[in-house]
């Protein structure tokens, strides 16, 4: 048995550390994501500007609801210069590759976790999405559906495959870092590691679509229990779901807030809630 304060504690405490320390370069994948999307659209924002954008959008998942999120997407993006088009038609663009990759990373990882009639619809939804923009027809009807028909241009698919690896990435970073949390708890049973991130992923896109719930909350979690209890038992699956929620909320809450103290708010900002 390990002292209080020996060797275990401290690889405990160090895995639990490591989960936070590698916050950033998490975000910073789905952020490198985003820009590459606009990037396919000849939309340049600078990598600090997009980095701001995102950490303060982000806690629009904490309004019931979840159009802050999106709007405020598109509005600081505006205010940043990107042409209004491509700002609205960006922050659909990265919800559909998420809920893609992230059924993508479910089918694999754990393809017992879900309904396949409920991941084939969601996975053909999240296609179809950048197809449509993607297609040439299918984005001068929206343009013009719109009123934006001036500049408007399909999305080029060599900017979709690249987003896509990125979020990808981000995802299966999520699942290890979910999966070192584990391991720092100590948590009676063994996780592997691919059945971490299939859970992740899976609890925290149904999380995002649960629309009535702010941040997932509830949703995140009960998803979470159902899918590791058979491994972890009860207690270790909600003491899991519950650390993971309190970690990933200081951290989202802890960025944006460090971002605007260096930085202060800017015009971007101003009059935006999100």
């Amino acid at each position: 048995m390990a002292v209080v304060g020996g060797p275990g504690r401290r690889r405990g405490r160090g895995r639990r550390d490591g989960v936070a320390r590698h916050r950033p370069q998490l975000d910073a994948l789905q952020i490198e994501s985003w820009r590459r999307i606009l990037a396919g659209w000849a939309q340049r924002l600078a990598y600090g500007r997009a980095a701001r954008i995102w950490l303060l959008v982000n806690l629009g998942r904490y309004v019931p609801g979840k159009v802050w999120s999106v709007a405020g997407l598109v509005v600081l993006a505006q205010r940043a210069g990107v042409a209004p088009w491509a700002a609205g038609a960006s922050a659909f663009a990265i919800q559909a590759v998420g809920v893609g990759t992230a059924v993508a990373v479910v089918a694999a990882a754990t393809p017992g976790a879900e309904s396949p009639l409920r991941l084939a619809i969601a996975g053909a939804v999240a296609v179809a999405t950048i197809a449509f923009l993607a297609w040439e027809r299918g984005a001068r009807w929206l343009a013009q559906l719109a009123g934006l028909v001036e500049g408007f241009r399909p999305l080029p698919l060599a900017a979709v495959a690249e987003g896509a690896g990125l979020t990808l990435a981000s995802w299966v970073a999520l699942g290890a870092a979910f999966w070192l949390l584990a391991r720092g708890l100590g948590l009676p049973g063994s996780l592997p590691l691919t059945t971490a991130t299939g859970t992740f992923a899976l609890g925290y896109i149904l999380g995002l679509l649960a629309l009535f719930a702010p941040g997932g909350i509830g949703v995140r979690e009960v998803v979470f229990i159902g899918l590791l209890t058979p491994t972890l038992g009860s207690g270790g699956a909600v003491a899991l779901s519950v650390g993971s929620r309190v970690l990933l909320t200081l951290t989202e809450v802890a960025a944006p807030l460090g971002v605007l103290l260096v930085t202060g708010r800017t015009k971007e900002d101003v009059g935006v809630r999100t």
